[in-house]
């Protein structure tokens, strides 16, 4: 099994509607993307200085469906919009 990992700070302009945005495309995309087995969306609610403001936990079988996942266009799609709308990202990837 392989865990990818994701965590965004928005930018600060029209970030509260951005997360509700960006929350309900990542849940859509279980439904489009078959490699995809799980995503788990989370909003920040600590709003420490050091705390991101969304984060993703997703699951798949195969570093080969991570990487399908990765370029598959509904992915894209939403990453598009997550460029334009953040300042940062931290990503990690591990197999369990």
């Amino acid at each position: 099994m392989i865990v990818h990992i994701v965590m965004f700070k928005f930018k600060v302009k029209d970030k509260e509607a951005n997360l509700l945005k960006v929350e309900k495309q990542l849940n859509d995309l279980v439904q489009k993307i078959e490699p995809l087995k799980s995503i788990e969306v989370g909003v920040d609610f600590n709003q420490s200085p050091r705390a991101f403001d969304l984060s993703i936990y997703t699951r798949f079988n195969t570093k080969e469906d991570l990487q399908a996942y990765a370029t598959h266009p509904a992915h894209i799609e939403v990453v598009k919009i997550i460029r334009d709308v953040t300042d940062e990202s931290k990503v990690v990837d591990y197999k369990i």
